[in-house]
């Protein structure tokens, strides 16, 4: 058998927040060059200010602007760092205490070598170039030259334009291995085939191939290859715009039971108004020139209306 197929998938999106009156408060600050602190019932001074009291429990309302200075309280060294961290090369995390703090506070630490980095050492904020309301803002701490402090940030007299809410990118990678039998599926793609596997059990044919039938259990092996036809058994308008979104709204997302399959398919119908999709509807599949087929279902680059009459309701009932 041939080998079975893997590729690295990105799930990614933006997520949008609402920060709150005390994160709220604090990103403002670093937008604006103040690292600001909240004082708790117990004399703590945190960075960054705990929305409650961990004492009281109440919402914190005494907050304090600390200096963007401290001191290292503990550190590890990346020496290789990964995507999305502060930096391209190595690099250090640091637990700093800001002065006028009692709590560290974490955040990169920008130096060449671990023979920079030490413990009780003295540091320093360094700004991103462009502050715009987010804890990058705070672009690393880098070390504090011998003899030197850093003069005191005056705070505006006012927030204008106060934070309220960030977005925050979500992403994970991840390698996908596919099953020998889903590797099958994919190979046929390529060919511009669509093949599936047929349970010698209960005789259903599924796709994309299973390594056993979901029904009973039995391990499918036969080799199906399915017609490039197909029946919308139920469909989605997808009215509203998301980032990243390649199809302009309205558009239609569909479940395709092809000819001869007892599983319907995801995918989309295009070349026809969305208005008009319906369950029922015949499609075929319509490829992208070869020369772009690769092993991914995004061959098929969409179904379109073939213009025959509707299926009967009877005949794909069933596989609702």
């Amino acid at each position: 058998m041939s080998r079975t197929l893997s590729a690295p998938v990105t799930v990614a999106f933006d997520y949008t927040r609402s920060t709150g009156p005390v994160l709220g408060r604090f990103l403002t600050g670093l937008r604006d060059g103040v690292v600001v602190a909240g004082r708790t019932s117990d004399g703590q001074v945190v960075v960054p200010p705990p929305e409650y009291d961990p004492v009281t429990h109440q919402a914190l309302e005494d907050f304090v602007e600390v200096a963007p200075v401290g001191t290292v309280t503990s550190w590890t060294w990346v020496p290789e760092p990964v995507k999305h961290q502060p930096f391209d090369r190595p690099f250090a995390y640091v637990l700093v205490t800001f002065d006028g703090a009692t709590k560290p506070f974490l955040h990169a630490l920008d130096a060449s070598s671990p023979d920079e980095v030490s413990t009780g050492m003295r540091v320093r904020v360094r700004w991103a170039e462009e502050r715009v309301g987010a804890i990058t803002d705070i672009a690393c701490f880098e070390p504090l030259p011998a003899g030197e402090e850093a003069a005191p940030v005056v705070a505006p007299s006012g927030a204008v334009d106060p934070v309220t809410g960030i977005v925050v990118p979500v992403s994970l990678d991840y390698t996908y291995a596919a099953s020998p039998e889903e590797s099958a599926f994919y190979r046929g793609l390529e060919q511009g085939r669509i093949v599936g596997q047929r349970c010698p059990t209960c005789d259903k044919v599924y796709i994309p191939p299973r390594a056993a039938c979901p029904s009973d259990g039995t391990p499918t092996a036969e080799e199906v290859e399915l017609s490039h036809t197909g029946t919308v058994t139920t469909f989605c308008i997808v009215n509203v715009p998301f980032l990243g979104q390649r199809i302009t709204p309205p558009y239609v997302s569909a479940y395709i039971l092809l000819d001869g399959a007892d599983i319907a398919v995801l995918h989309l119908i295009l070349d026809c108004p969305a208005d008009e999709v319906r369950m029922g509807m015949r499609v075929k599949a319509v490829w992208k020139p070869e020369d772009e087929w690769g092993t991914t279902i995004e061959n098929i680059s969409h179904f379109a209306p073939t213009g025959e009459p509707d299926a009967d309701f009877e005949t794909y009932k069933q596989h609702l």
